[in-house]
């Protein structure tokens, strides 16, 4: 791993979240400079932490796409209790196109990537079947962010994604839990899941051997 590699995609990263946090104003009652602060700050730690995964890999380019992104969904998500389509969806283009552009680079490209398609489509299969038979539970932003979740997990294969899809669920229920057991929150309230999901996300990325 060349070391050098985590303080760029920091600063990377710090640039980045300083200027993708106005395209979250639309959806927020106001960006104030604290958020915008804290939010190219969690992006630059983010990175930070793939590139200390990844080193100067083909594919590091690829899962610092998903951090960026993931970390200003993880904003919207938290503020208002909404993944909007502007930023998932075209992520189900641009984050297969990164990955394939790594692979001649990487070995047993061809097998990550079909891995990383599975991931995508399984994972999808699971929080559409979620969605359909517990919407109160898992809503429509979820269930279009899951697909792209599985593509990058899958590509490290099988532990990753297991990892992820179990990683996000665990914070999910113990966050929820603990608000309903200080009284901050009620069983029947409403919490954002995608923050939980993608977290769940960085730790099968980041926990991932190989």
């Amino acid at each position: 791993m060349n070391v050098l590699v985590i303080p760029l995609v920091a600063a990377a990263g710090l640039v980045a979240g300083w200027f993708l946090a106005p395209l979250s104003e639309r959806y927020l009652d106001e960006l104030t400079r604290r958020r915008r602060t804290a939010t190219a700050v969690a992006t630059a730690l983010v990175c930070a932490a793939l590139g200390w995964r990844f080193g100067a890999s083909p594919i590091l380019p690829a899962y610092l796409y998903f951090g960026a992104v993931g970390t200003l969904l993880t904003v919207i998500d938290l503020a208002v209790k909404r993944l909007p389509d502007l930023f998932t969806l075209p992520s189900y283009g641009i984050g297969p196109a990164l990955l394939a552009v790594a692979v001649p680079f990487v070995d047993d490209g061809v097998s990550h990537f079909v891995h990383a398609v599975i991931g995508m489509t399984a994972l999808w299969v699971i929080y559409f079947l979620q969605h359909f038979f517990m919407p109160q539970a898992i809503g429509r932003g979820d269930m279009k962010l899951s697909g792209v979740l599985g593509l990058y997990l899958g590509w490290l294969g099988g532990d990753a994604w297991l990892t992820g899809l179990v990683a996000g669920a665990l914070l999910g229920g113990v966050v929820a839990v603990g608000l309903v057991l200080t009284r901050r929150k009620s069983w029947k309230s409403e919490l954002p899941y995608g923050p939980f999901m993608l977290a769940g996300t960085l730790i099968g990325i980041i926990g991932a051997g190989g």
